[in-house]
């Protein structure tokens, strides 16, 4: 395996266990310490805005100084969050750790570049098995952060869960060490050369537009059911912690297992077909959803969403390294992450809000316009042409 890609999925299953081991423990500890109930996943939510806030300055920094010490500032950032979110559960504080989850969720911006290193580190035609190589590592990160968040919470005396981000601070300083080690691929050190196509030109090209809208959904969708789970689970139906944790890492874990052959179906099948199968399987987990509300249609859920998520997902972003020439680059993937971020951050911020107003399966129903949208969006779009050189 490339030395690229192997780094890129050791550091993707670290930096990746703060978002599942928030999504348990985000809305249990905002529980307590927010003004509201209504509240309670804000601190989730300011994990997604941060990741929307710093996808620009992420991939523009990148273009600046390159991934390796790209990638080492974002981990720097999620060192000095998990500190903070120590400080704000010793001084119960909400407001402080939600900008804590705002740095953790800065770093994300920069993880989810992790992808686009990997494109860059091979020849076109291997493009979507090495993205779905590095997001292997998330099967790591869906182990990790539950079961850190659980086993560690009380290692140090100063509150709920302060031992679990003092590791999670730990698990920071690796990476930046492994991160070190990134060689400097190629295409990230070439010279383009040509003109660079106006922004408009770029932006508005067919394959550009799905591509985007395919990252868009699969992270909205995702994510607005994902953030309600926890609450609906422990808070209103009264599962478990463990109960919940299991169905959270079940989750991630299927988010990320399908990258073990994705981008062999991709190769296989073609872009197309691997996202209306993402789509379709997120449809899925919806009509679980208005079924019933055990144990076992959670579980169920939740798995269909996190396979659909990766389907969509990992189709969508190799169409993405289709749609710009290579001095395009770092501009496409900056409007391609904030618009996905954006959009996945007001469906995190809008969950808590919903799950408690109008309850678990109407807000597995608002889901389905926009999946029957993007149904439709990559039909028309017929995106199932071998990848081939631009």
């Amino acid at each position: 395996m490339n030395r690229n890609i192997f780094l890129l999925s050791i550091c993707q299953a670290l930096g990746m266990a703060a978002a599942p081991m928030i999504v348990l423990v985000g809305g249990i500890i905002g529980s307590d310490l927010a003004p509201s109930a209504s509240l309670s996943t804000l601190p989730l939510a300011i994990m997604v805005v941060g990741g929307a806030l710093f996808s620009l300055p992420a991939a523009l920094l990148m273009g600046k100084v390159g991934r390796r010490y790209g990638f080492m500032t974002g981990s720097a950032l999620a060192l000095a969050a998990s500190l903070l979110a120590i400080q704000a559960i010793i001084t119960m504080n909400f407001y402080l750790f939600c900008l804590a989850t705002l740095g953790i969720g800065g770093n994300m911006a920069f993880i989810q570049q992790y992808r686009f290193a990997a494109a860059e580190s091979v020849t076109p035609e291997r493009v979507g098995r090495a993205i779905s190589m590095v997001l292997v590592g998330g099967i790591m990160a869906a182990l990790i952060g539950p079961e850190l968040a659980k086993h560690s919470r009380d290692w140090l005396p100063l509150g709920p869960y302060s031992g679990s981000f003092a590791s999670l601070a730990a698990i920071y300083v690796i990476n930046i060490v492994l991160l070190s080690f990134l060689s400097v691929t190629m295409k990230e050190n070439a010279v383009v050369t040509g003109i660079k196509r106006p922004f408009a030109q770029m932006a508005f090209q067919p394959l550009f537009l799905t591509a985007v809208l395919a990252g868009l959904v699969a992270y909205s969708v995702m994510t607005f059911i994902m953030t309600a789970t926890p609450i609906s689970m422990h808070i209103i139906d009264g599962f478990s912690l463990d109960d919940t944790a299991w169905v959270v890492e079940c989750h991630v874990m299927a988010m990320f297992i399908p990258s073990l052959f994705s981008g062999f179906l991709i190769d296989r099948f073609g872009i197309g077909k691997i996202m209306i199968t993402g789509i379709l399987l997120m449809t899925l987990c919806v009509l679980v959803a208005l079924y019933n509300q055990h144990l076992i249609h959670y579980w169920g859920g939740l798995v269909l969403l996190g396979i659909g998520w990766n389907f969509l997902f990992v189709g969508g972003t190799a169409l993405l390294t289709r749609s710009y020439l290579p001095n395009e680059r770092f501009r496409a993937q900056a409007v391609n992450d904030f618009t996905v971020y954006s959009f996945q951050a007001a469906a995190s911020l809008s969950a808590g809000a919903v799950i408690y107003l109008v309850g678990w399966k109407t807000l597995n129903l608002i889901s389905l316009p926009l999946l029957m949208l993007m149904l439709i969006i990559v039909f028309r779009a017929n995106p199932s042409q071998p990848i081939t050189e631009k």
